[in-house]
């Protein structure tokens, strides 16, 4: 989170995703003047992590400073979805980290679209 860069918002999203493997990578949201053009965290973890070369994970953490943690938006549920199907989601508040809120990917997200 402390590595996002948010010069417009000021809202910090950090994430880590688990590889099957036990490592961790991290991502933190990077907006643009253009909005659409901005990347949530979760999304900069999982790119990070695939392009590493990881295609198997266990659980993504995504916190920010948000009562109940930020959810996943529509895009990075898609990205979840097609990549790391079955893992955790765990989300919370970085202010307070011990209420932890956990979902699945497949219940974000039911019937995504994953081919075509």
């Amino acid at each position: 989170m402390e590595n996002a860069v948010a010069p417009y918002s000021k809202f910090k999203v950090g994430a880590a995703i688990l590889t099957a493997d036990g490592k961790i990578i991290t991502g933190a949201n990077v907006e643009s003047a253009s909005y659409g053009l901005t990347c949530c965290a979760e999304r900069v973890a999982l790119f990070k992590a695939l392009t590493d070369g990881h295609r198997n994970f266990e659980a993504i953490a995504i916190t920010a400073p948000l009562e109940n943690g930020p959810m996943p938006c529509g895009a990075c549920r898609q990205l979840l979805a097609e990549y790391a199907w079955d893992i955790d989601v765990w989300v919370f508040d970085s202010r307070n980290p011990e209420k932890i809120r956990k979902f699945k990917v497949s219940d974000l997200l039911p019937e995504p679209f994953k081919e075509f």
